[in-house]
């Protein structure tokens, strides 16, 4: 048992040197924050654009992948055929910005109600967390807000930007709070 609670102090430690890190993070969020509900319009597009940029970046080095690899011959046609494919849908994506921001809000939802339930069983699961209460809240924030933008897929892709800024800028204080306590810890 001492063992254990002397490598949660050095792990601990560890993250605290690297309280920086962890500022940085909250500083950059809390910007994005700022940015998307100034402009969250111009916003939406960028991330239209940049999703099929990154999708087809992957599909080339996908598909390069599939001719570099050592492997089989079916590896290699299934690295080839993802390539194509990411390649494909890239390609769409830039070409039909509604409906990336359409998907892209579905996927956030999901992902925003996936998240919600993992730090809402960690508050849960974790009964000596210093700031369990504000990590279960922010759990089912997260929860309500993925499964109001799934339940209402109609909601205005507006509407989307400005809960993504908040959203944002409320992770980012939290991020900078926490790197603040490590700094102090």
């Amino acid at each position: 048992m001492a063992r254990r609670r002397g490598d949660a102090a050095d792990m601990m430690a560890t993250v605290g040197r690297h309280w920086g890190w962890i500022l940085s993070f909250g500083v950059i969020t809390l910007l994005t924050g700022v940015v998307v509900l100034i402009w969250p319009g111009r916003t939406l597009v960028v991330v239209a654009v940049l999703f099929g940029i990154q999708l087809i970046v992957t599909g080339i080095f996908r598909f390069g992948a599939a001719f570099a690899a050592d492997e089989s011959g079916g590896t290699r046609i299934l690295y080839a055929l993802l390539g194509v494919f990411s390649l494909i849908i890239g390609l769409y994506a830039l070409r039909h910005v509604l409906i990336t921001l359409l998907a892209l809000g579905l996927l956030l939802g999901i992902f925003w109600v996936v998240s919600g339930v993992i730090e809402l069983f960690n508050a849960i699961q974790h009964k000596t967390m210093g700031s369990r209460a504000w990590t279960a809240l922010m759990g089912v924030l997260s929860i309500v807000a993925g499964l109001v933008l799934l339940a209402y897929p109609g909601l205005s892709l507006l509407t989307l930007a400005i809960l993504l800024s908040v959203w944002l800028l409320v992770l980012g204080l939290m991020e900078v709070t926490l790197a603040l306590r490590l700094r102090s810890a």
